[in-house]
């Protein structure tokens, strides 16, 4: 298979590196490979779930603090990196993350002008190394990349993820065992970065079998998974059975079950394509979703996985980005936010330092109670299916739409897709709060 790697300029992500059926016969050709992971599976398969039920009867049903969960990541745009971090500060976020691909270690200057930025204005960063096919081919160049990044950032960034979607051809490892030889030579550079801090192994989608056979072989300071669900649509929407929630609540129960028991996991990369945007989008067909979709799937995302208690982190991707960001940058003089921009800045605006309390059981709304900082109550509520009217028996002091515009304070109240900030007066609230 020809190992060319072509970048795409518009969707931040590489051309696929060869025709399907040429990956087909690559992938017969590493049969061994998956023989292996299947063996791993079976071996450990009871014991994962047995870890996984225990931890999904207790999800939603015990207090979570939300604190600093929230982050978006950035990349350097020449002479526009002040704005880019005016416009971070803006959402409320006070963590992001910068990519810093392996084949650009000469022209890491634009990468370290964005971090020195950051620095100044005390926001921490972790750097996510991107690999490529001759990085797996030529270990010796793939050294020399994590040296100077390394170098660069050992003193600024507080952790370094190690590798991106290797399991997607597109991103030049075909194995994972290629990706522990890539693992192997940045934990060895240990020696000469004593304090350094790594995140991994940042598999994308929900292909949970190798973050475990990689969590066999290495310990991470945080467990990281780029748990993308677009390509079902909604969050709340299945895959073989699995939401959203059962999803995080199964990567929990591995990495507990892994010898990164107790570690923090963080997702490190997410979000939903845009609709009519092309060629920036980096996916085509179904995944596309309008701008309003993508602000709502955008809040009932975050409080699915943030209110199990079993993620640490998410990271948004990105900031700013045509095809997919939260501003869209098109028109390089008038930067336009889009709805998805003023969702996420009145979500962290309203979730940051409350405390989740309990999901409410409902036929067919997704209802989670809240306290905030105020010690005032208040429930976030969505139908991701249809429509219904609730009726309410604590006094509503007042409702926010998503994006956090005020809507007049009703007993009962339509509740649809577009996640619902809704506000009681009561100081104390009874077991039941809704009208059946």
């Amino acid at each position: 298979m020809k190992d060319k790697f072509t970048w795409n300029p518009y969707a931040d992500q590489p051309h696929n590196v060869a025709p399907k059926k040429e990956r087909f016969l690559m992938h017969f050709h590493h049969l061994g490979s998956y023989f292996a992971q299947i063996k791993f599976g079976i071996r450990d398969v009871i014991p994962v779930l047995k870890k996984y039920y225990q931890l999904k009867k207790e999800m939603y049903n015990h207090p979570v603090e939300i604190k600093s969960q929230f982050a978006v990541s950035i990349s350097p745009i020449e002479n526009k990196n002040e704005e880019i971090i005016e416009k971070l500060l803006s959402l409320g976020v006070d963590y992001t993350l910068i990519r810093v691909p392996s084949w650009e270690i000469n022209q890491l200057n634009k990468y370290l002008s964005l971090a020195k930025l950051l620095e100044k204005k005390k926001i921490p960063f972790v750097i996510a190394i991107l690999q490529n096919r001759e990085d797996v081919l030529n270990s010796k160049k793939w050294e020399e990349a994590l040296k100077k990044i390394f170098t660069a950032f050992y003193e600024s960034a507080s952790y370094f993820e190690i590798g991106h979607a290797w399991n997607r051809t597109k991103w030049g490892v075909w194995d994972y065992r290629e990706y522990l030889k890539l693992l192997d030579c940045a934990y060895k550079l240990k020696q000469e970065f004593p304090d350094i801090k790594f995140i991994g192994p940042a598999v994308i989608d929900f292909e949970f079998h190798l973050i475990h056979i990689v969590l066999k072989y290495f310990s991470f300071d945080i467990v990281s998974s780029l748990l993308y669900v677009d390509r079902l649509g909604a969050p709340e929407n299945t895959q073989f059975g699995w939401d959203t929630s059962r999803k995080v609540c199964l990567l929990k129960a591995i990495i507990d079950y892994s010898k990164n028991k107790s570690k923090e996991c963080w997702i490190t990369e997410v979000n939903w394509p845009i609709k009519g945007t092309g060629k920036y989008s980096p996916a085509a067909g179904r995944p596309n979703v309008s701008e309003k979709d993508y602000a709502d799937f955008l809040i009932r995302y975050h409080i699915l996985c943030l209110c199990s208690g079993f993620i640490g982190k998410i990271f948004w991707w990105q900031l700013i980005a045509p095809g997919y960001g939260l501003i869209d940058n098109r028109d390089e003089k008038k930067w336009r936010l889009r709805p998805g921009y003023w969702a996420y800045k009145n979500m962290v605006n309203n979730l940051k330092g409350s405390t989740f309390l309990r999901k409410i059981n409902h036929s067919s709304n997704y209802i989670f109670l809240f306290k905030d900082k105020k010690n005032k109550y208040f429930i976030v509520a969505w139908n991701p299916k249809g429509s219904s009217i609730i009726q309410f028996l604590p006094k509503i002091e007042k409702i926010l739409d998503g994006e956090g515009n005020e809507i007049s304070p009703s007993q009962k109240i339509l509740i649809n897709s577009s996640p619902k900030f809704i506000y009681f007066e009561d100081k104390e609230l009874p077991e039941k709060i809704i009208n059946e």
